[in-house]
């Protein structure tokens, strides 16, 4: 019967729906062909799946960072980059990693630094004269530092399914960001050298006290998310609410760049988002609860474990089934279903829980940047004008630092466990 669960989500997905109904329309087929469950047990599972306080950040969180996209908070952080880092060689490509850090502290999501950010980068580098294969590439990985450091939407329901501190988790993704950040820079000045390309401008601290002046209240907003979760100040969920309310306020009082009218239109783009992404967890959570009942989860750790229990092979073989996953369903769905089937058998291996989280959400994030369900290729592919395949084949020399970050933080806990550690153990 197990079999015919995964043979309709397969028809499903090959049909070109949406993963949300794949997933549930797989598991009603199943309930109805078994027989023995109910099925209204389709309807109370989907609402339980999403029935959970801490879920209420998502919302506030893609809100958020809707509403600093649209009241000019991303031009802000742009432009504070510029006078920062871009006077090094290959000066935009290094500015389009350090505004990704800047704004991985305000929205925590992939697709929100690409659609927001990415435009402005990528349309400044085209004007000073840089590769659209480069442009596009470094644009589209740097996205992907977004959920690592904190807040971050996949770690929030990574928390919840895994019953792991959000809080530890936020902490936990702060270095692996880092460390993300810093290859891509490295990758950014092997292509400047071999291509010639320029730094964007000087050094002038004349230039970086105007341009932080300028950003200073909007660059407050990570201080305020991550430090009054990490300071006990907030949950989550109120951090989430305070970003909303921080950002009203930039977009209403000080900036004055935020109507009525486009208030609407941000609340209306959020909540579709928020309808998209919760109805997946819904999804998946049914899905996730049938292979709990059949002993998926139990069975496939037996027969790894039967396998080897050598922890080097395991978490080897754990990365090749979130990335191949990760190539074919949205992360959100990925995490729901797989966090049951792959977190027992980590912390049957001596994995911490929480940088488990970590490894989960980076390798995911590559996910994101490869065909053929690559959300972010997708996003950049339209807002550069380009066809998908294009955005693709520019992206992949790319996934080289981030596959080695990946391995590092998968065979070296400390890089992910120390902060937390230091933190609240």
């Amino acid at each position: 019967m197990i079999i015919l669960l995964f043979a309709a989500l397969a028809v499903f997905i090959f049909l070109g729906l949406p993963i949300g109904l794949s997933l549930a329309g797989s598991s009603l087929i199943y309930i109805l062909v078994s027989g023995h469950i109910p099925g209204l047990v389709v309807i109370h599972r989907m609402v339980g799946g999403v029935d959970s306080f801490p879920l209420l950040a998502v919302p506030f969180f893609i809100l958020a960072g809707n509403l600093m996209n649209s009241t000019g908070i991303t031009e802000r952080i742009f432009g504070f980059a510029t006078s920062v880092v871009g006077w090094m060689r290959g000066g935009l490509g290094h500015v389009n990693v350090g505004a990704s850090v800047l704004f991985a502290g305000m929205s925590g999501a992939a697709v929100a630094d690409a659609g927001g950010l990415g435009a402005i980068e990528i349309k400044a580098m085209r004007e000073a004269g840089y590769d659209t294969d480069f442009s596009i590439g470094i644009t589209a990985s740097s996205s992907t530092i977004g959920p690592l450091i904190p807040p971050s939407l996949p770690m929030v329901i990574y928390g919840v399914l895994a019953s792991a501190s959000i809080g530890q988790l936020f902490a936990a993704g702060m270095v692996p960001g880092l460390l993300m950040a810093a290859s891509l820079m490295v990758m950014v000045a092997w292509y400047a050298r071999r291509r010639g390309y320029t730094p964007a401008n000087k050094f002038a601290l004349r230039l970086l006290a105007h341009s932080f002046s300028r950003a200073f209240l909007s660059l407050i907003t990570p201080l305020l998310i991550v430090g009054g979760i990490l300071m006990g100040i907030f949950t989550p969920t109120e951090a989430a609410i305070a970003a909303v309310a921080w950002a009203l306020f930039l977009g209403t009082v000080v900036y004055r760049n935020l109507n009525w009218k486009s208030f609407v239109a941000v609340s209306r783009e959020s909540m579709e988002t928020t309808v998209v992404i919760l109805f997946v967890v819904a999804s998946a959570s049914i899905f996730s609860w049938i292979l709990t009942e059949n002993r998926v989860p139990e069975q496939f750790a037996h027969m790894i474990a039967m396998t080897t229990d050598n922890k080097i092979a395991v978490l080897v073989l754990i990365n090749l089934i979130l990335f191949v996953v990760g190539c074919f369903m949205e992360t959100v769905a990925a995490i729901t279903i797989l966090v049951p089937v792959l977190l027992p058998l980590a912390v049957g291996v001596g994995v911490d829980p929480v940088q488990f989280g970590v490894i989960m959400v980076l390798n995911l994030m590559i996910g994101l940047l490869t065909p053929p369900v690559g959300m972010v290729l997708y996003v950049l592919a339209k807002v550069s004008n380009v066809t998908f395949e294009q955005s693709a084949r520019a992206t992949m020399p790319f996934l080289v630092p981030l596959l080695i970050v990946l391995m590092l933080v998968t065979f070296v806990p400390q890089f992910s466990m120390w902060l937390p550690t230091a933190l609240y153990r």
